[in-house]
Formats: C-alpha cells, sequence, structure tokens
C-alpha cells in the first residue's frame, strides 16, 4: 500500500463511512487479535507450570500490556504490530515439548479466530439479509478473518524472534545455539526487512483463498 497505511485502507474502501470503518475494523481487529494471540502464549504457559506470564501481570486484556507504547506507535503510523508475553521455558513442565507447545498457542489462536470469524461471514450471507448494517458487518468479518491468516502467517515465519522459530527451537538443541550467535539478530532483521519491501501479496492471497473456501461451507 502506498503513503499512509491509514490512508490507503479508508480509500480502498471507496471512503465515507466505509472508509471510516474500513479502518476502524483495522484498529480492533489487529489490537484485539494481537492481544489474544499474546494471552494464548500465556494460557499455555500457565499449563505448562509457568507461572511469568501471571507473576508479570500479563494475564490482562489490556492491549497496552502486550503491546506497549511504541508497538502501538509503530501500528498507527506503519501498520505494523507486535506483542510479547514474558515466559520462562526452564519451568515447562514438557521440557522442550513445552516449547513448541506455548509458541504453537499464538498463532493457533489467530487460526481459531479465523475460522469464527469466517464461518460468521458465510453464516451472515447465507441469511440474505442487506443493508448498510450488514455490510458494515461484514466488512468487519471478513477483514477480521483475513488479518487473522495474516497474523498466523506472519508469526509462523522461522525467523527470530517469531513464534515459527520458537517451534523449530523445542525441535533440536542446534536450532536453540543458533538464537545465541550474536549475528542472529541482525540476519533476521534483514530477512525480515526484505519480506516487507518486497511486499507480502502472496500471503494476502492465501489469506483471500481461506476466507472464501471456509466461508463458503456455510453460505452455500
Amino acid at each position: 500500500m502506498n503513503g499512509w497505511w491509514v490512508h490507503s485502507v479508508y480509500n480502498s474502501a471507496g471512503g465515507g463511512d466505509q472508509g471510516f470503518i474500513a479502518v476502524a475494523s483495522w484498529v480492533v481487529v489487529v489490537i484485539g487479535s494481537i492481544t489474544l494471540h499474546e494471552l494464548a502464549h500465556g494460557w499455555a504457559a500457565l499449563w505448562e507450570g509457568d507461572g511469568t506470564p501471571r507473576e508479570l501481570g500479563h494475564m490482562t486484556g489490556n492491549p497496552l500490556v502486550h503491546m506497549g507504547s511504541f508497538s502501538l506507535l509503530l501500528f498507527a503510523v506503519l501498520g505494523i504490530a507486535f506483542g510479547m508475553m514474558p515466559v520462562n521455558p526452564s519451568r515447562f513442565r514438557h521440557g522442550h515439548a513445552g516449547r513448541i507447545i506455548v509458541a504453537a498457542a499464538g498463532p493457533l489462536m489467530n487460526l481459531v479466530l479465523f475460522v469464527i470469524f469466517a464461518l460468521s461471514l458465510g453464516a451472515l450471507a447465507r441469511s440474505g439479509a442487506s443493508g448498510p448494517v450488514v455490510d458494515n458487518v461484514a466488512m468487519f468479518l471478513n477483514t477480521a478473518a483475513m488479518l487473522n491468516v495474516v497474523l498466523a502467517v506472519l508469526n509462523l515465519i522461522p525467523l527470530p524472534p517469531l513464534d515459527g522459530w520458537r517451534i523449530l527451537e523445542g525441535c533440536h538443541w542446534r536450532i536453540r545455539a543458533l538464537s545465541n550467535h550474536p549475528q542472529a539478530p541482525i540476519a533476521a532483521l534483514f530477512v525480515l526487512m526484505v519480506l516487507f519491501m518486497s511486499g507480502f501479496g502472496w500471503i494476502w492471497r492465501v489469506a483471500e483463498q481461506a476466507v472464501m473456501a471456509v466461508a463458503g461451507l456455510i453460505a452455500g
């Protein structure tokens, strides 16, 4: 998207009330989904016997706790955001398997949200309801479903500190050793910058197809 992301989203929806609903949908979905993503990590960590998320006050629905002011500012300016959930893998009851469980919980939450929103979109289409309010609800559900696919896919990219890398860390000690390499953060940042600069059109295409497929199960 060219220019400020808010301006692009607003214009892509045709401006006016529809544009406002589109931007509002992005804000609510991104912040809400990242918050639930991080809470899923926290719930998994607690189940694994690690009380760190609760001890540090992160088991809350407050997005500022999970995202921080810098992430929210980054989202406002660039449309990019991230969250954090403090955990202590040494306290996981299932050891390395616990690393995989806790890391996978976040993307799994996004996939669950995607299914819920996509099925709701299909149910709305099947109902045959129409009108401005229905159109706005449909826009929100479609945005929510697509963005949660994007969040799940992005987080599963096997680069530190993303969840995809954390999952790999739980699979083999050599991968965990790579995380401690002094050049690892720089290399990961470089690859991520290349990915962002090249665009994520393929992720949007995957998201569109996924939403259409799942919503179609209900819409008929």
